[in-house]
């Protein structure tokens, strides 16, 4: 299965446990007051969720005298997209990411601590990577996966304080398996956003590689940045963690499957393995 038909079908499931837990929760009046938080809060993060992110850490933007701006604006121009804004992160930890609900209103955010660990050619291999992300939509498919993830777990703790809507005399009602659901349903949501999130670096590696002309870029980079990141974590919420280049903080043991990004090595080997092609 390709990733981009794997995205689809857990974005399907994502919406679909998100209706199931509405529905069982309050009957048809639950189904589609699940939707209509679906409906509000997708819009609201497609608006809004740059702004939100930039401001979160304190991103100040450049313009063409930076060097950032420079690699910036020759790899979206070779990648045939619109000047995406470019903002410097005042962190020491290494990373770097892209956001804006499409290719004409992206911007392209990059640590201080990046900028002083890699070497031209390596940063352009992570900026191709963010610009593939913005090429592939991929920041819209990410916020619409966390949004909904985020509204199972609101309408579940809902449940939780405040009980059904539903007659628990209704034929098929079982109080236990509501509570099964209320406590299964934000486990299923995160594993699945996180899946997607997994499924999308691999399509952004293959295509920021493309962008900047080689692999081997990249390469180096993702191994620099995963041992300095380890070092150095990013102050970072747990919230947009999918949207840097590698994760901001360590997930170890049963909480890897959480993890919204795949293992570095995977990467570089999927890497070296375009590299051979």
């Amino acid at each position: 299965m390709t990733n981009t038909l794997k995205t689809a079908v857990l974005l399907a499931t994502l919406s679909a446990v998100f209706l199931f837990l509405g529905e069982a929760l309050g009957g048809a009046q639950g189904l589609v007051f699940g939707f209509m938080i679906a409906a509000l809060t997708n819009i609201g993060s497609y608006w809004f969720s740059d702004k939100i992110v930039l401001r979160m850490y304190g991103a100040k933007e450049v313009g063409p005298e930076h060097t950032l701006y420079r690699i910036v604006a020759q790899l979206a121009q070779r990648a045939a997209l619109p000047q995406p804004r470019v903002y410097i992160i005042p962190q020491d930890s290494p990373n770097a990411f892209a956001t804006g609900r499409n290719p004409e209103h992206a911007a392209v955010a990059a640590t201080e601590g990046i900028l002083r660990l890699l070497n031209e050619q390596e940063l352009a291999g992570v900026i191709g990577h963010e610009l593939a992300h913005v090429k592939h939509r991929d920041i819209l498919i990410s916020s619409v996966a966390a949004t909904l993830a985020a509204a199972i777990m609101m309408v579940s703790r809902f449940a939780m304080f405040f009980g059904s809507g539903r007659n628990d005399d209704r034929e098929g009602s079982n109080p236990f398996t509501l509570i099964a659901m209320i406590i299964l349903a934000p486990v299923a949501a995160a594993l699945i956003q996180s899946a997607i999130s997994r499924s999308r670096e691999y399509d952004a590696d293959a295509g920021g590689a493309a962008i900047a002309g080689s692999p081997l870029a990249l390469v180096s980079a993702l191994r620099k940045l995963d041992s300095a990141g380890k070092a150095i974590p990013l102050d970072a919420s747990p919230a947009t963690a999918h949207m840097f280049i590698v994760k901001p903080f360590s997930m170890g043991g049963l909480f890897s499957m959480f993890s919204t990004h795949p293992p570095t090595e995977r990467r570089v080997e999927a890497l070296m393995a375009l590299a051979r092609q």
